[in-house]
C-alpha cells in the first residue's frame, strides 16, 4: 500500500541559503510523524513545501501517488483541499473582523460546495465536532479563547474533509490546560476520521506522547528517525 504522503531529497533554498537539504519521509494514512528540531533547522519549510506554499527547488513530493511538484496552480487547486494545515498562532491565522461562522464557511464557498440549505448546517456541525457551538460561531477571534481560536482553524481545515492536517506548532502558543485539549482533539478525529498528521513541533516530550513516529532535523538535514 502506497503512503499518503511520499517525500523524497527535498530540497528548498533561499537564494543561496539552503533550509532544507535532502529530505526523505513518508506519512500513512491514520499515522501521525512528529518532526522536531530547533528553530532554523527547516521544519517550517518543510511544511511550506509539502503544502506547496513554497516550491521546493528539487526532490518529489507525492501525495496520493500524485507528483505535487509537477502540477500547475490550476492543478494544485484540485489537490489543496486535501492537504491544510494548522498554525501555530490561533489568532493571527484568522481574520479578526469575521466572525467564526464565516470563515468555517470560507471553504465551502471557495470550493463550490456551499447552498444557503444546507451550508450553515454543515458550518454547525464542523464547529460542534471540535467542541464549539453556534455561540462561538458568532463570535469574533479576539472573543475567544486561544484554545477556542485553535479549534475554530482546526474546524476551517476539516471543512475541506482533508486526508493530511499539516500541524505546525499547533499548541506551542496555549497554556498546559489547552494543550492538552487540543492534542486530545485531534487523537479523537483521527480515530474517527483516518487523517494523517505531519506533526512538527520544538517540544520532544509532547511529540514523543503524539507521535507514531518522530524524526529529527538539524541544519536542514534528517538526522534521526
Amino acid at each position: 500500500m502506497s503512503p499518503l504522503l511520499d517525500v523524497r531529497e527535498l530540497v528548498v533554498r533561499y537564494g543561496r541559503t539552503t533550509a532544507v537539504d535532502g529530505v526523505s519521509f513518508q506519512v500513512d494514512a491514520g499515522e501521525t510523524v512528529g518532526l522536531i528540531g530547533p528553530s532554523g533547522c527547516g521544519k517550517s519549510s518543510t511544511a511550506a513545501a509539502v503544502l506547496q506554499l513554497r516550491r521546493p527547488h528539487s526532490g518529489e513530493i507525492r501525495f496520493g501517488g500524485v507528483e505535487l511538484t509537477a502540477l500547475g496552480e490550476r492543478e494544485l487547486r484540485a489537490v489543496r483541499p486535501r492537504v491544510q494545515p494548522v498554525f501555530q498562532d490561533p489568532y493571527g491565522s484568522l481574520s479578526p473582523r469575521r466572525r467564526i461562522r464565516d470563515q468555517v464557511a470560507e471553504p465551502l464557498r471557495a470550493q463550490g460546495r456551499w447552498s444557503a440549505a444546507t451550508g450553515p448546517g454543515r458550518v454547525r456541525e464542523l464547529l460542534a465536532l471540535v467542541g464549539l457551538d453556534g455561540e462561538h460561531g458568532g463570535r469574533l477571534p479576539h472573543e475567544l479563547s486561544g484554545g477556542q481560536c485553535q479549534r475554530a482553524g482546526i474546524a476551517r481545515a476539516l471543512a475541506s474533509d482533508p486526508e493530511l492536517l499539516i500541524l505546525d506548532e499547533p499548541v506551542s502558543a496555549l497554556d498546559p490546560s489547552m494543550r492538552a485539549g487540543i492534542l486530545n482533539l485531534l487523537l479523537e478525529l483521527q480515530e474517527t476520521r483516518g487523517l494523517g498528521y505531519l506533526f512538527i513541533c520544538h517540544d520532544l516530550a509532547a511529540v514523543r506522547h503524539f507521535s507514531d513516529r518522530v524524526l529529527t532535523m538539524r541544519e536542514g538535514r534528517l538526522t534521526a528517525s
